[in-house]
């Protein structure tokens, strides 16, 4: 138990090392990039008022202090849980990331669920059957896809069973012209179908690819060799004795490539105007929402350690040989 809890608040130590980098890195960025908050807060109306009525914007959102002031003022706000407010939502950057991470939360769900299971199954099979006919058809299918940008993946999709065939809405959660509360449960999974189905066949590539090298290396070593002398099939030795080995590290690489799964999701949600973060992010870059976009670069820094986190807790779990000394 002292083992886990020493264990438990390292990953946090350097979960808070990284957020604070993070932050200053990050408002650093944003302070020197051509955003112009008063021009997206107004609009086309900065025309239309008076300098003293300008001046008194830029001393609300603090714009008249010096950048180390700002980063001190937004830092401390941090601290007690205010992000500040978002300018084109016009509501807290907590609430909007909370609204669109819940639509975002499924559609990353779903897809990083799918391209775990499928993933990790082609590449065990193309690792059990190396150099095969379907290992190479795998092979050549997730080499594919992983040089393949996810927007042109997402853009080929829509045009084809959206407006080509018409089997799948064009775009949103739900039917245009309903309220979001009053979407029914198999409307927004008819509206996920293409975003996730985007995800989840450019997120097989890397597990696939990984897991049958892995199972490739399995069939290397003493244990199969013993396993296929004593008459075992290439597919039985493969499911009772290789599976084991190789879903420690599948499952390690799936956490892991959350980081990637959030951006895939941000060009996903923009191709299908999808009301998710990632839309909500390019929104906020393009029309300078800077409240919005610092909370967002925070919210999905703290997603992607978490699930290292998750994936490193996990170690004891599949494999008990593995101690927690040993992740430290």
């Amino acid at each position: 138990m002292k083992t886990f809890c020493k264990y438990f608040a390292s990953k946090m130590l350097r979960l808070s090392i990284i957020v604070a980098v993070v932050s200053v890195l990050s408002f650093v960025l944003v302070s020197f990039a051509p955003l112009d908050p008063i021009t997206a807060y107004l609009g086309y109306d900065r025309l239309q008022i008076s300098q003293e009525q300008e001046a008194q914007i830029i001393s609300r959102w603090g714009l008249d202090k010096s950048p180390p002031e700002r980063f001190l003022s937004w830092a401390g706000n941090i601290l007690r849980g205010d992000f500040g407010k978002s300018v084109i939502f016009n509501e807290p950057v907590v609430d909007v990331i909370g609204k669109r991470f819940v639509a975002s939360f499924w559609l990353m769900f779903f897809a990083w669920l799918f391209s775990g299971l499928l993933g990790f199954i082609l590449g065990a099979v193309a690792g059990t059957f190396r150099n095969s006919l379907a290992d190479r058809v795998i092979r050549f299918y997730a080499y594919t896809l992983a040089s393949t940008p996810t927007f042109w993946v997402a853009m080929i999709l829509l045009v084809f069973f959206a407006v080509k065939l018409g089997w799948f809405p064009v775009c949103c959660a739900g039917p245009l012209g309903v309220a979001p509360e009053d979407v029914s449960f198999a409307d927004r999974l008819y509206h996920l179908a293409l975003p996730v189905l985007t995800l989840s066949l450019v997120g097989i590539a890397q597990i696939t690819l990984h897991t049958r090298e892995k199972m490739i290396d399995f069939f290397q070593s003493n244990h199969a060799t013993y396993a296929l002398a004593c008459g075992e099939t290439r597919s039985s030795t493969a499911i009772f004795h290789g599976l084991r080995n190789i879903l420690l590290p599948a499952i390690t690489l799936q956490f892991a490539s959350l980081g990637e799964l959030f951006s895939g999701s941000v060009l996903a949600e923009v191709v299908f105007s999808y009301p998710g973060l990632g839309k909500a992010t390019v929104d906020a870059g393009i029309r300078g929402d800077v409240p919005l976009l610092l909370g967002v670069v925070i919210f999905s820094t703290i997603f992607v350690v978490v699930g290292n986190l998750i994936a490193d807790l996990l170690y004891t779990l599949v494999d008990p040989r593995v101690r927690t000394e040993e992740a430290i």
